[in-house]
């Protein structure tokens, strides 16, 4: 290992820097997997339910509607059953980056009440067979849409996978209470995977849908972290509130949720939808910042109107990419209609 390690290295010395620190983290992680946490049994043996568990799936229902969203909006046609098997793709690849993540912070969810039942730190799982799980699937995944649809939405996947492995849990999260601004990008791919394996490519329109979740992610993940901070804190996670408090939290929150207003308004002013979505986009967003302006109201050892917008963001997203949807099948209809 050492010595592949040391044959690819880059001859620039930020890359090596970099490359180093990650080589260095996998390697200490790989050396621990076969750790389990105290207390827990270590000869229950995995059932399948454990494992569909280990794919995040609350996570991957956003993932895979989102992708489905980038899919029904694009131009193009693909085939009903290779359609399918790209979705099945997203939600695959998207459970696999998850069973990874659980992989490496099988330390930190032992530890946090959110997690502590996950199938690693209970032990009903050994680290390793999560790990194989993850990697076997995240390359069958990339793998199998490259044949489906084509390269350039198997590589948009690959690199959603691989920056929500390496970028986000390996690199930020435990480092930087940035770590869910920057790491976010990868929750932000599934339109523009979708997308492309339809028409073959990128516009503005798929990077704006991109943007929508970039921007929706931090105030969506600060309102969990406004309620679960003592959590956080046992984990020594550094997540903003634990960093900067709840008071700069609660006003970053804002900020971005009046960033997202014009953002998600992008695709009716370039004229990709029609006026449906663009109502739904401005309602829902300016919802989304009265819900802000409450949280940054309400005292800070207060988290009623903190998980009110928890629950909304879940909402948020889900009714723009429905209304994205809802709108083009209606434009689509009411153009069969004249014709």
């Amino acid at each position: 290992m050492s010595l592949l390690y040391a044959r690819w290295m880059p001859a620039r010395p930020s890359q090596r820097a970099v490359l180093a620190l990650l080589f260095k983290m996998i390697m200490n992680k790989a050396q621990s997997s076969s750790e389990v946490p105290q207390g827990s049994p270590a000869t229950e043996r995995a059932s399948a339910a454990d494992y569909y568990q280990l794919l995040k799936p609350r996570v991957m229902t956003l993932v895979v509607f989102t992708g489905i969203a980038g899919m029904v909006v694009a131009p193009g046609n693909l085939h009903p059953l290779l359609a399918l098997i790209g979705i099945l793709c997203i939600a695959v690849n998207a459970g696999a980056a998850g069973a990874i993540n659980m992989w490496y912070d099988r330390d930190i969810d032992a530890v946090m009440k959110r997690t502590i039942k996950r199938p690693i730190p209970s032990g009903k799982m050994v680290p390793d067979e999560a790990l194989a799980f993850g990697i076997v699937l995240s390359i069958a995944s990339v793998a199998v849409m490259g044949l489906a649809t084509n390269w350039l939405a198997a590589a948009l996947l690959a690199v959603a996978n691989l920056f929500y492995v390496f970028v986000y849990t390996i690199w930020l999260k435990r480092r930087t209470p940035q770590n869910i601004v920057i790491g976010g990008a990868a929750g932000a791919f599934p339109p523009m995977i979708g997308w492309a394996a339809i028409s073959g490519d990128l516009t503005w329109t798929p990077i704006a849908l991109f943007l929508i979740i970039f921007l929706w992610t931090p105030p969506h993940f600060w309102a969990l972290a406004l309620f679960h901070e003592s959590d956080y804190g046992a984990a020594k996670v550094p997540m903003l509130p634990n960093v900067a408090g709840a008071r700069a939290t609660k006003w970053q929150m804002l900020a971005y949720t009046l960033i997202l207003l014009p953002v998600s308004m992008v695709p009716w002013f370039m004229g990709a939808t029609s006026w449906l979505y663009g109502m739904t986009a401005g309602g829902l967003s300016l919802i989304f910042i009265a819900m802000a302006i409450l949280v940054l109201q309400a005292p800070d050892e207060d988290h009623g109107a903190a998980k009110i917008m928890f629950r909304f963001s879940l909402v948020y997203l889900a009714g723009m990419f429905a209304a994205l949807m809802a709108d083009k099948l209606i434009t689509t209809l009411l153009h069969l209609g004249v014709s």
